[in-house]
């Protein structure tokens, strides 16, 4: 079965998503005025981050070990 997206578009997204979630995590760690306000559970973010990097690597183990 033939599916739209590619394993390394799927990687892709997994490591732009990642990348945006950890900067921003370390962004309102480090302003403590302005995450003041904000109700964001940032570790809640920062584990999603890693979570979304560990779905990259899995995509990346999964196309070293895929036939061609």
């Amino acid at each position: 079965m033939n599916y739209p997206l590619s394993i390394s578009d799927i990687g892709l997204w997994l490591a732009v998503m990642a990348i945006i979630l950890l900067i921003t995590s370390e962004l309102l760690s480090s302003s403590t005025e302005y995450s003041r306000n904000l109700v964001i559970e940032k570790k809640r973010l920062r584990l999603v981050a890693l979570a979304l990097g560990t779905g990259f690597m899995i995509t990346v183990i999964m196309r070293v070990f895929q036939p061609y």
